[in-house]
C-alpha cells in the first residue's frame, strides 16, 4: 500500500468515529486556519488569515447549524477570508479564483457535535453580547431589500440572495439560521470590536436602522428554511 493511500486511510477512519480528545483534533487541526487565542494583530496577519476567528463561536454561531455544517460545509465567504489574494482582475472586471479557495473538512455527526459543543464554550467576547438589547419586528421584503441595497449599500459586499450583491463579505441570506441575533447586531453596531482589522466599516448607524436590517436577516433567514 502507497504512503498516500495509507494516508487516505488513516483519515478516513479518523473522521468515522468521536474524537479521543477533541482539544488536541482542535489545537492540530482546526487551529493550522482558525484562530483560538485573541491576540493583538497587525494587518498583515489580517491579510495572510485562512479562516475566521473562533475564540468566540459561542458568542458568534448558533449550536444546531454548527452541527449540521460541519458535515456538509458550504462556502459562506465567496471571495475567501481576504479577497484580493483569490482574485483575479478581468477586463470584463473582477472574478473569483475558486482554485485558490480551501476546502473545509466534513465530520461525521458524532464529530460534528463534539466540535460544536466545545466551540459553544468559547465565548471570550461576552460582555459585548450582554449589553445588546433586541426584540425581533416585522419587516416587509420589498422595505428591507431597499434599505440593504439602497440605503445601507450592504449588496456591495454581501450577498442577500445566491444570485444578487458582492463577494468580498459573507453571504448574508443565511446569517440568521447560523447566528446568534446579539452578535448581528453587535457586530453591525461595532464590528471593529470584535475584530482590530475587520473589512467591515463602522457606519454609526442608528439604532432603528440597525433594527430594520436584522429584521431583514431574519425574514431571508426564515425563508432559506422553506
Amino acid at each position: 500500500m502507497g504512503i498516500l493511500l495509507k494516508t487516505v486511510v488513516i483519515l478516513l477512519f479518523t473522521l468515522s468515529s468521536s474524537f479521543a480528545d477533541i482539544s488536541t483534533f482542535i489545537k492540530n487541526d482546526c487551529a493550522t486556519c482558525h484562530s483560538f487565542k485573541e491576540v493583538k494583530s497587525d494587518f498583515t496577519e489580517r491579510i495572510k488569515r485562512k479562516a475566521s476567528p473562533l475564540y468566540y463561536a459561542g458568542n458568534k454561531y448558533k449550536e444546531e447549524w454548527l452541527v449540521l455544517w460541519l458535515q456538509n460545509p458550504t462556502r459562506i465567504r465567496p471571495g475567501g477570508s481576504f479577497p484580493p489574494n483569490h482574485t483575479i482582475v478581468t477586463d470584463e472586471g473582477d472574478i473569483i479564483d475558486d482554485k485558490t479557495l480551501d476546502k473545509h473538512v466534513s465530520l461525521s455527526l458524532p464529530q460534528a457535535k463534539e466540535v460544536a459543543s466545545y466551540l459553544m464554550g468559547l465565548k471570550t467576547k461576552q460582555e459585548l453580547i450582554d449589553k445588546i438589547d433586541y426584540s425581533p419586528k416585522k419587516i416587509s421584503k420589498s422595505s428591507g431589500k431597499l434599505n440593504f441595497v439602497k440605503f445601507q449599500a450592504c449588496q456591495s459586499c454581501h450577498k442577500d440572495s445566491r444570485d444578487e450583491g458582492g463577494v468580498s463579505g459573507p453571504e448574508l441570506y443565511t446569517a440568521w439560521n447560523r447566528l446568534q441575533e446579539k452578535y448581528i447586531v453587535s457586530y453591525i453596531t461595532e464590528p471593529e470590536l470584535w475584530d482590530d482589522h475587520t473589512m467591515m466599516p463602522n457606519k454609526n448607524l442608528k439604532k432603528s436602522r440597525i433594527q430594520k436590517l436584522v429584521d431583514y436577516l431574519k425574514l431571508l433567514g426564515e425563508e432559506n428554511e422553506k
